[in-house]
């Protein structure tokens, strides 16, 4: 898959986030891996966290509305 065709970090879907923080976890476990790669992909998974972060928050919001009005309109 070329660069320009990857999806953004927002268009990703919550598993498929989650699934590249476990990758980042794995590589930074690796007892192979330099400082400097570390800091690097500790900050690839903090930017990503906070994608994650903001897309439960809106999915949360939504649940709300659904469960005090009883339907499905957006919050």
């Amino acid at each position: 898959m070329t660069e320009s065709k990857k999806p953004n970090k927002e268009e990703q879907t919550l598993e498929a986030s989650f699934q590249i923080l476990d990758g980042l976890v794995e590589k930074l476990e690796s007892p192979e891996i330099t400082l400097e790669d570390s800091f690097r992909i500790y900050q690839q998974g903090m930017e990503l966290l906070k994608v994650c972060n903001s897309k439960i928050d809106g999915i949360e919001k939504k649940m709300l509305v659904m469960n005090k009005k009883g339907d499905l309109s957006e919050f």
